[in-house]
């Protein structure tokens, strides 16, 4: 079969609102700290929305908890970082570097495995009923929330960000700041990591399969229920991880945190497309850029900022960038 070619409008379009911010910026020094830091965001919440989106696009399944495990990886960070004082304190960028690296192991792992526990005891009994998915999910995160100021406290947790990622490149007149490229690498990697795993491999070929036609999978001898809880540990996994970074670019965290990025991702996954890992990617950037530029000529516009280009896309492509399905 003749594959489908990829429509660059999307990406076009993000091309030309950095183009088109450049004018109104006026000082290419200011514009490239803007673009670049846009970028970061953009990508951060690309991590954290990634996870959701696989949910919703393979499973079908309206998740308004996804922000309990964005918070939980981001708590359990703190946790791993500060029993690691030693590494995030020392002067060596390997040990700096060791050390938020396991604090992301640590929170994909306890986030993942709480997505197991959420997904049987939640999630299957509403499976393919969407009005009790999103009461009985809302309702999962207050839980959930509660039970982070149980463990953690209520209080507000710093996340400081060790050594090696503290500071800025200068490049002429433009400040970058190390972290934001940081950022900017593993949601890369996230993103080039989910492309292969859904468009390369078994496992993607199954699970997609599975969403098309469930009989035919399983009658083949492929147990489709196994593959899903999967997808679900995986969407998990990827929310601790985004909770991370979404922490230490905040630099603290708060039990709420997850709740208060909940509406940005929706944003992001209907601007992309529902369901689509390529849509949400896009989606993510053109967010994180609209907030920097809007924040730094309008910052009383930036708040809705992300609500406009959803409105304006959605006028432009009705069903977001990249549809993978009428939904």
């Amino acid at each position: 079969m003749p594959r489908q070619r990829l429509d660059t409008r999307p990406l076009w379009g993000l091309v030309a609102l950095a183009a088109l911010a450049l004018p109104w910026v006026g000082s290419g020094s200011t514009w490239l700290t803007l673009t670049v830091a846009g970028l970061a965001m953009g990508l951060i919440i690309f991590v954290i929305a990634s996870g959701l989106t696989l949910v919703f696009g393979l499973m079908d399944v309206l998740n308004f908890g996804h922000g309990v495990f964005i918070a939980v990886g981001a708590f359990v960070a703190t946790s791993v970082m500060a029993g690691m004082a030693d590494w995030t304190g020392s002067a060596s960028a390997l040990a700096n570097l060791g050390a938020v690296f396991a604090a992301m192991l640590a929170a994909m792992a306890v986030a993942g495995a709480l997505g197991w526990a959420f997904e049987r005891v939640v999630v299957r009994p509403v499976y393919g009923q969407h009005l009790k998915q999103i009461l009985i999910t809302m309702g999962g995160m207050i839980v959930g929330e509660e039970l982070i100021k149980v463990i953690w406290g209520p209080a507000q947790i710093p996340l400081p960000l060790p050594a090696a990622l503290q500071g800025a490149w200068l490049w002429g007149d433009a400040a970058i700041e190390v972290y934001r490229l940081f950022a900017v690498g593993i949601g890369a990697l996230v993103f080039i990591a989910l492309l292969l795993v859904l468009n390369r491999t078994k496992v993607g070929l199954l699970v997609r399969a599975g969403v098309q036609d469930r009989e035919m999978v399983e009658s083949l001898g492929y147990r489709v229920r196994r593959l899903f809880v999967g997808v679900f540990v995986a969407g998990s996994a990827l929310a601790g991880l985004g909770g991370v970074l979404w922490g230490l670019y905040q630099q603290s965290v708060v039990p709420q945190i997850g709740a208060q990025v909940n509406t940005l991702i929706f944003i992001v996954i209907i601007i992309g497309g529902l369901g689509s890992t390529l849509g949400c990617f896009v989606g993510a950037l053109a967010v994180g850029l609209v907030a920097n530029y809007t924040g730094f000529l309008a910052p009383k516009v930036a708040l809705f900022s992300t609500i406009g280009l959803m409105v304006a896309v959605l006028l432009w492509r009705p069903q977001g960038l990249y549809p993978v399905a009428s939904r």
